[in-house]
């Protein structure tokens, strides 16, 4: 008899302990569950929720270990350790040890708090109610690490995880019953919680919170700039940094969110297993270019001038907004959530280019945070069902609409 029947037989003799979802979570984890349908109408698929979940975490490994060169590469080259690298993605002084060994020790204790806490909390949630857990976490925990700055202090992120594990998905049943996406609830917790340690110039860059720090205490050190993209056209500066740099994420921001290269394959890869919606990815792209192409219109008739506020990102090509900021990573792994976005087909249209319309909108309208992904899929979450709602309501008119003509 082999290790996974004994473990399946130990769980039938206690499945009455309080403490056996603990037990069925690692079980789960480890090996494919042992229960088989029996009767009524069901589907033969070879997928579950947990491959549904590894699937999309697969396609964020590319993200998570560009991401851990890319901390090192932005430390080094902001102390002047480094000059900055010629060939681009392919660039041997990018893909270096020394990077990666500044990246990896800052990002997987990001990664390990962002689990040990939610998966924590979910394990008690279901002993406590006496259900399974689900595997939705497995995703939640990745995005989490993916969306914050490097030095984003661990109690925070523990603090934020436990924040909106509870209040974003548990309150509402779990998994599946969850109104907004979890991964956002926490990221939107940090930032209203802790502004300071989410936006500004030195949290993308390891290290220089720590050298403003010295600056402000008096001591004689060079301060270091770690200014992303949209904080500078935010100030009405240029952006400083090639196109090609930042379609493949050689620029400061988040850890998982700089290279629309490693998204775009991301995409691909989740369109391909037909996890991801590629209506709402498609949706979300032309939503964000409209609303590119009209601030770029309203710059060309004269009506905003280069004194106001708003000049640096409404002149920005209407495309570059695709490659700057955290719009490409939540178009595709945020937007595309089953759980929180619209169910139907026409409804995903609809939803998806609302929420790269607003992104853009709430961009260039709002300079000291210049980045509204965040803000957008969290409102069309909200917005969904009513989406959805109407859609429905529409098909069932146009259906009895057809049927009276029928009659008549």
């Amino acid at each position: 008899m082999g290790l996974k029947q004994n473990l399946h037989n130990f769980r039938q003799k206690n499945k009455d302990k309080k403490w056996l979802p603990a037990f069925s979570a690692i079980h789960t984890f480890l090996f494919l569950p042992n229960e088989t349908t029996h009767n009524g109408t069901h589907i033969k698929v070879a997928d579950d929720l947990k491959r549904t979940m590894n699937t999309v975490i697969m396609a964020m490994i590319p993200c998570l270990i560009f991401g851990m060169f890319n901390a090192g590469y932005q430390h080094h080259l902001a102390f002047g350790e480094i000059t900055q690298a010629t060939g681009g993605f392919f660039s041997s002084e990018f893909w270096t040890l020394d990077n990666f060994s500044v990246g990896f020790w800052k990002v997987i204790p990001l990664v390990i708090v962002s689990y040990v806490v939610g998966l924590a909390i979910e394990i008690l949630f279901a002993i406590k109610n006496s259900h399974e857990v689900e595997e939705g976490y497995l995703v939640t925990g990745m995005l989490v690490p993916l969306i914050v700055p490097i030095d984003t202090p661990l109690w925070m992120l523990a603090v934020a995880v436990a924040f909106g594990v509870v209040i974003g998905k548990e309150v509402f049943g779990g998994t599946g019953m969850n109104i907004l996406n979890p991964a956002l609830t926490i990221r939107a917790f940090l930032f209203f919680a802790y502004p300071t340690w989410m936006s500004g110039d030195k949290v993308w860059v390891h290290g220089a919170v720590e050298q403003d720090q010295l600056i402000a205490a008096g001591q004689n050190v060079d301060a270091i700039s770690g200014e992303t993209i949209l904080g500078s056209l935010a100030q009405n500066k240029e952006a400083g940094y090639e196109i090609m740099d930042m379609f493949y994420g050689l620029i400061p921001g988040s850890v998982g969110e700089t290279s629309t290269l490693l998204i775009l394959l991301g995409g691909l890869f989740l369109i391909f297993t037909k996890i991801g919606s590629w209506r709402i990815m498609l949706s979300s792209v032309i939503g964000a270019l409209v609303m590119g192409l009209i601030f770029n219109g309203v710059v060309s008739s004269g009506w905003i001038t280069e004194s106001s506020k708003f000049y640096g990102l409404m002149s920005t090509e209407f495309w570059h907004h695709l490659l700057i900021g955290g719009f490409a990573f939540g178009t595709v792994f945020m937007a595309t959530d089953p759980v929180t976005a619209s169910q139907t087909n026409k409804g995903k249209w609809i939803y998806g280019f609302l929420v790269g319309f607003i992104s853009i909108m709430i961009r260039v309208f709002n300079p000291a945070y210049p980045e509204g992904v965040m803000l957008a899929i969290l409102l069309m979450n909200v917005f969904a069902p009513t989406i959805d709602h109407y859609v429905v309501q529409g098909n069932v008119k146009k259906r009895m609409k057809r049927v009276k003509a029928k009659v008549a």
